[in-house]
């Protein structure tokens, strides 16, 4: 993954968001993904996983996909980042074809840069064949313990994770999650195949 030369990240830590320093945690989390590398973040409720992976995205070249569970949460990000001139949509359920059309064309040739999904989505041809037609700088998992405590029976989508990895083997992936004992660290890095994260 190429980096940009953009300023350091704790520049854009407090020039964009607005915070003053790093909790911690995130600055070797953003330091390995920059570095191309596969990440897991277990992090608390409300220790600043979003950042993990939305501050990396204004360092790298390439587009940022983010699988997330919930669409309540995926507006509040996405206009969290709007809101500080952050180009980032979601796909969701609430939108026509044409709409979802208009926001994949604008991700793979436009200036969007986060591209918030349900793992629903990944079973969309049309949003296999944007992802592959993209330059992807990372993929992002957040609510990580979702693809095991959910993936095996209620999410079952959150398993089809891995055909984004298959379509884009060289494409880093951090998971995010809260939630961790040592038998779902060891599914979540399984199931994404993550390596050495």
């Amino acid at each position: 993954m190429q980096s940009l030369p953009y300023p350091q990240p704790l520049d854009v830590l407090r020039e964009v968001f607005g915070f003053q320093a790093f909790r911690p945690g995130q600055d070797t989390v953003i330091e390995q993904l920059v570095a191309g590398k596969d990440v897991l973040a277990i992090m608390p409720t409300g220790g600043g996983k979003s950042i993990c992976y939305q501050l990396p995205a204004l360092l790298v070249e390439g587009k940022v996909v983010v699988i997330s569970p919930l669409i309540s949460l995926m507006l509040d990000q996405v206009k969290s980042l709007e809101k500080r001139g952050i180009k980032a949509k979601a796909l969701h359920s609430g939108l026509s074809s044409d709409e979802v059309d208009i926001i994949l064309d604008n991700f793979v040739h436009g200036p969007l840069k986060l591209l918030y999904i349900s793992p629903e989505r990944i079973a969309s041809e049309i949003f296999q064949v944007r992802y592959y037609m993209a330059k992807i700088a990372f993929l992002a998992v957040d609510e990580a313990h979702c693809i095991s405590q959910w993936g095996h029976d209620f999410r079952p989508s959150y398993l089809q994770i891995s055909l984004l990895r298959e379509l884009k083997p060289e494409v880093p992936v951090i998971a995010l999650t809260a939630t961790a004992t040592p038998a779902l660290v060891e599914d979540i890095k399984a199931q994404l195949f993550l390596k050495n994260p």
